[in-house]
């Protein structure tokens, strides 16, 4: 009787230990997963050892070449006008439509530096009519440019909402009021349309 208890007993812990084997796993390793062997885990650890830099100084060249590397495809895309490398704030297709938008007409702020220079010129003769019609003209320009950016906020807007229902257009108005008052070959990115084309 003792000796059929203890062969059950013997089979029983053997078939507790055989599951306990096939689950044996990492105690860092997800549930469910077995623990590699030795010669794996150290192969692993070789590879990924091999993979990193060797100190902070390599990891920090190789951030600073991949930042490089992101830079020129984002100055590639600012010329070329390439969607995929564009910086987050020129991306997408209402951005796009409000560039062509703006780059496509004539806007009195582009000429703001310029005039601004021509100006300050003027203010600093010593004719006191000629200081008069300086500031004149200051006043002049300085309307202008208010009242087309006022009047292409609005039209743009329209446009924008007539070509774009879905779209969310936060910010655009804005962005191509921004762009209007850069000089035409200062902009980026730069102009893929000409003055006067019909979009």
């Amino acid at each position: 009787m003792l000796r059929r208890r203890s062969q059950e007993d013997q089979t029983a812990t053997a078939t507790v230990t055989a599951e306990s084997d096939e689950r044996a796993r990492d105690p860092q390793a997800p549930k469910g997963r077995p623990t590699p062997k030795r010669s794996d885990a150290r192969s692993q650890r070789r590879t990924v050892a091999g993979s990193r830099p060797g100190n902070r100084r390599e990891a920090a060249k190789q951030q600073r070449d991949a930042r490089r590397g992101e830079l020129a495809k984002q100055r590639e895309a600012l010329a070329g006008g390439d969607e995929r490398y564009l910086p987050v704030r020129d991306k997408g297709r209402v951005k796009k439509a409000a560039r062509e938008y703006i780059d496509s007409r004539w806007h009195v702020a582009e000429l703001f530096l310029p005039l601004a220079v021509v100006i300050l010129v003027l203010s600093m003769l010593p004719n006191l009519q000629v200081k008069d019609i300086s500031l004149l003209l200051w006043l002049v320009l300085i309307v202008a440019i208010i009242g087309q950016s006022v009047y292409t906020s609005n039209a743009l807007k329209r446009e924008m909402k007539r070509r774009f229902p879905n779209e969310d257009l936060r910010g655009v108005a804005w962005y191509s009021l921004m762009r209007s008052l850069q000089m035409r070959r200062m902009r980026l990115p730069k102009p893929q349309v000409k003055r006067g084309q019909k979009l």
